[in-house]
């Protein structure tokens, strides 16, 4: 196994430079991230029920799961964007749009589907605590009946009319519950035919329970996915005695690279064989929420801009450090914040080989 130790601030902007010109579609469930901030110091008491009535002092909504990939791709400067998938006829599904629309990300191919719920991650949070600990318990909206094939279709006759101008599709599954979301079996086997077809098309995966379906398309599991864990401990992770074999698997059953994200142990990357790509050590507290979603964003942007697999993972993990640090919030980065976070990765990997070495 190789480990990734230098990249010069010269052939990082090298691949930044080409992301402008890049074309990608985004499949996949978007969700509707929407923030309640709520001050503790206004509370009242429900006259009705006796039960405290919070106060909500401002109302925050942005681009979710699938959109939350756009909302990065978006920062980074991606040439053009497509979102298709479907939202509800309804008031989240109007602001979903208007979202996406705002990061100039086209949503012809975002069905409405007046059955379906427009997803919603709603998230009540304490305008005086900016950290995890000021979020409250989260309500969630999906849909939780089988995704109709007519509309099965219309997402896979949309991927294909597409494909002539694209560069990357980022496949996107964040429903837990089979078949209700948009990356239905029906849709994943018509991804792995397409991307034996379109060969030039990058095609990246991401999935929350069904990775393994994926088939000549480069998926992104994280550790305790790669190896089958579907429960870790909080504080839990995965040897890397233990992952490069189950690495190795995965990229035989898939025919295609393998990206497994390791938190702040950073990234294996096989293509095919294992390269590990240290993460940027970063200081004080963190929000880890979409940071996967962000080092997908990265990653991709960098291998359509003819970046090797190694160093699209360490684009990934420069982009995600800097996601991490923005608290109570979809974090996202942009390309001239990338030379610095560069920089400081180089230096944390001499220190650590002159440690080694000493």
């Amino acid at each position: 196994m190789k480990t990734l130790r230098a990249m010069s601030v010269d052939r990082l902007e090298e691949i930044t430079a080409g992301f402008r010109r890049v074309r990608i579609a985004v499949v996949g469930d978007f969700f509707l991230d929407k923030y309640l901030d709520v001050d503790p110091r206004l509370a009242e008491r429900s006259v009705e029920t006796g039960k405290v009535a919070h106060q909500v002092v401002s109302v925050r909504h942005s681009p979710g799961a699938a959109g939350t990939v756009v909302s990065n791709l978006a920062a980074l400067g991606a040439g053009r964007l497509h979102a298709v998938g479907f939202s509800g006829d309804d008031g989240p599904g109007y602001e979903l749009r208007a979202d996406l629309a705002a990061l100039d990300c086209s949503i012809d191919h975002l069905h409405r589907d007046p059955a379906r719920y427009t997803p919603i991650y709603l998230k009540p949070r304490d305008v005086t605590d900016p950290g995890l600990a000021g979020e409250h318990s989260r309500y969630d909206t999906k849909n939780r009946s089988p995704t109709s094939e007519a509309m099965e279709r219309r997402i896979i006759e949309s991927l294909d009319r597409l494909l002539p101008e694209l560069d990357a599709v980022v496949i996107q599954d964040q429903v837990e519950e089979e078949g209700c979301g948009v990356v239905t079996r029906l849709v994943v086997e018509a991804v792995a035919q397409r991307a034996e077809a379109w060969p030039r098309v990058i095609f990246w995966a991401d999935s929350r329970r069904r990775i393994r379906r994926f088939r000549r398309v480069i998926i992104k599991p994280n550790q305790f996915e790669a190896v089958g864990r579907p429960a870790p401990a909080p504080d839990d992770s995965v040897n890397l005695e233990e992952l490069v074999p189950a690495l190795d698997a995965l990229r035989r059953t898939t025919g295609a690279p393998v990206c497994v994200t390791r938190g702040a142990g950073g990234i294996l990357a096989s293509d095919p064989q294992p390269t590990l790509v240290p993460a940027v050590r970063v200081d004080g507290p963190i929000d880890p929420t979409g940071a996967g979603d962000s080092a997908t964003a990265g990653a991709v942007l960098a291998l359509a801009a003819g970046a090797t697999f190694p160093e699209a993972a360490l684009v990934g993990n420069l982009v995600a450090s800097i996601t991490i640090q923005q608290l109570a919030t979809t974090g996202t980065a942009r390309p001239e914040q990338l030379p610095a976070r560069l920089e400081l990765w180089c230096a944390q990997q001499a220190e650590g080989q002159s440690g080694r070495e000493s």
